[in-house]
């Protein structure tokens, strides 16, 4: 499998456009960003980087679902994140990329040529302060996780990986209408009891739990009827 390059999408009809690291940008910067962008191609279960690898690039996930996996001594990978639409990939001033990023679904990046983007974040205040958000954000989500793996019992563990999907992809202008929510998972069974320290045979007991009280409603292999958000939520422990 071959990465593939292309530089065919416009940022104003960008799907990530009011999510990502350029969220806050002036019409200008936006150029500027627009003009040194390039995309880039990976087909599900291809590697985007490995860990150790000389990273060149940083940018964001415009569409599919990546993992972010971290080798054990015995040659275990344990999955340690989830890369999903807007979230960045890289890490500017680190030469070296610190974990294998794996897509999971077909993955289109939208990236940028490490050095060029560093000096942007230099001269671009609406970048740098976009990119400081994202990355506190991410230092809840992971310390939400921590607490996820630690303390939360399988069926909350479930729960908790839905809601959090549906944050994630659900149209923001529709969150505070809607309580019934659809969303498509982003993982198998055997990715997400790998994802969430769970058997593969625990996970599909507790969705099958879950379409049993209602809460859910299964829709092929990934798709997922949520009724009641709320519910669910309580049932996550939120």
């Amino acid at each position: 499998m071959k990465t593939s390059f292309s530089k065919e999408k416009s940022c104003d009809s960008c799907p990530i456009r009011h999510r990502a690291v350029c969220a806050s940008c002036e019409p200008d910067e936006l150029t500027t960003l627009d003009n040194i962008k390039t995309y880039r191609n990976y087909d599900a279960g291809q590697p985007i980087i490995f860990a150790g690898d000389q990273m060149p690039f940083v940018g964001s996930v415009v569409t599919g679902t990546a993992t972010l996996e971290q080798m054990l001594e015995d040659g275990r990978k344990q999955t340690v994140g989830l890369l999903l639409p807007s979230d960045f990939i890289g890490r500017p001033g680190r030469d070296t990329a610190p974990y294998d990023v794996t897509a999971v679904t077909d993955v289109t990046l939208c990236c940028f040529q490490k050095p060029r983007f560093e000096e942007l974040l230099r001269t671009t205040p609406h970048v740098s302060q976009r990119l400081l958000e994202m990355a506190l954000d991410e230092l809840d989500a992971a310390r939400d996780w921590m607490l996820l793996l630690g303390r939360k019992t399988a069926r909350e563990k479930i729960a908790t990986f839905i809601v959090m999907i549906e944050k994630r992809v659900s149209d923001p202008d529709k969150r505070h209408t809607l309580n019934e929510r659809q969303i498509t998972l982003p993982l198998t069974r055997e990715a997400m009891s790998d994802y969430l320290g769970l058997t593969i045979e625990t996970v599909s007991r507790q969705f099958s739990a879950l379409k049993n009280e209602e809460l859910i409603t299964l829709e092929g292999k990934r798709g997922v009827k949520i009724p009641d958000i709320d519910a669910l939520r309580e049932v996550a422990g939120y």
